[in-house]
């Protein structure tokens, strides 16, 4: 028998595929049931993975009691995600969260307090941070290699969260927008809208770069398209004692970046006191520039660490060895980066500049 036992909560979003993958080629998990309120959301799975009719739920509760699972992947819609972790929570289940981590900084301190006192993790995945370039750059900044960092750079999105499915399976043109009006990713209720599907990256990551600082003020402006009620581009500038950083994100990109990097490019740019690096997403190298090389120069990526290869490897392992989630998915570094997102579509809102939220 598999050791641990994983059960797939809530299709809402595409990432539930990749996911339920990871854990089906996992050698040590087994899926052990799926809920979703509609049968339809949960068919790909079905299929892909050979689940059982007798481990597919419609009622949460059900499925958790019936399944009794270790893991709990979590892929709700945003505005959403506080309601499932509590519900989760009372199961003692340690719980995957895909990003982002919430609508707001107020729902993701309830999902911090349901989960003190179970003894049980919760991580926030942020697919960015599996990348080899940008753990990469990590790296390089820790070992001084640009000095004391002072700019983050981040620009990053794709065509539109409906161009396509799990495992990156291509939507037509004409099907996205027959899906947009009944889409959660459209309605500001459900806490849609590119700035808050992606700005977390960069908030996250950036949080993660410069070791938990958070900025002072923030600063951010959203497109207004008629007929979308949900912002499809961003531009938000974090003011920290250090200086200035920019965060952008783009539903609409030219193209998206798994399959041809647009212009401008997707990933980070960041710089230090005594160098650059900028960071693209799925490149297998980083460009460094330094004072006694100030030639850009490519530096191959570091592989990841056996164990560190993908967000469910990862987990089960902290669950088995009894540590902490940190990085990008602690739930304290992502709760910094919860109050950069919150700042900003208030400044959006608002427009005009705020100081960060507490």
């Amino acid at each position: 028998m598999a050791k641990w036992r994983i059960a797939g909560i809530n299709f809402d979003h595409m990432h539930m595929g990749d996911l339920l993958r990871m854990a089906h080629e996992h050698p040590d998990a087994e899926i052990v049931g799926i809920y979703d309120k509609s049968p339809e959301k949960m068919a790909q799975a079905i299929s892909d993975f050979a689940i059982a009719p007798s481990a597919v739920f419609t009622d949460l509760d059900t499925c958790v009691e019936q399944t009794k699972p270790d893991l709990a992947i979590l892929c709700a819609a945003t505005a959403e995600h506080a309601d499932h972790v509590e519900a989760l929570a009372k199961h003692r289940v340690h719980i995957h969260i895909e990003k982002p981590f919430a609508a707001s900084v107020a729902e993701a301190r309830r999902m911090i307090r349901a989960m003190e006192g179970t003894g049980r993790l919760m991580a926030i995945n942020w697919p960015l941070a599996w990348y080899p370039s940008h753990n990469t750059c990590k790296r390089l900044i820790d070992d001084g290699v640009i000095g004391d960092l002072i700019e983050v750079h981040f620009y990053d999105g794709n065509r539109g969260p409906l161009f396509h499915l799990a495992d990156k399976v291509e939507v037509t043109p004409e099907e996205v927008e027959r899906q947009k009006p009944d889409s959660w990713w459209y309605k500001k209720a459900s806490g849609g809208g590119s700035l808050l599907d992606y700005l977390g990256y960069g908030a996250t990551l950036g949080t993660w770069f410069m070791n938990g600082e958070a900025p002072l003020e923030v600063t951010s402006v959203v497109d207004e398209t008629p007929g979308i009620e949900v912002d499809q581009h961003s531009i938000t500038v974090c003011r920290y004692r250090r200086g200035l950083s920019k965060m952008e994100t783009r539903w609409g990109t030219f193209t998206d970046p798994w399959t041809t990097q647009p212009q401008p490019k997707c990933g980070f740019v960041v710089v230090g006191t005594d160098g650059t690096i900028s960071s693209y997403d799925y490149d297998d190298y980083v460009t460094v520039q330094t004072r006694d090389n100030p030639e850009q120069t490519p530096v191959p990526v570091d592989a990841l660490a056996v164990g560190k290869t993908n967000p469910i490897e990862y987990l089960l392992g902290c669950i088995e060895r009894n540590e902490a989630v940190t990085g990008p998915l602690s739930p304290d570094l992502s709760l910094t980066a919860q109050r950069i997102v919150d700042t900003a579509a208030l400044s959006a809102q608002q427009k005009k500049t705020l100081e960060l939220v507490s």
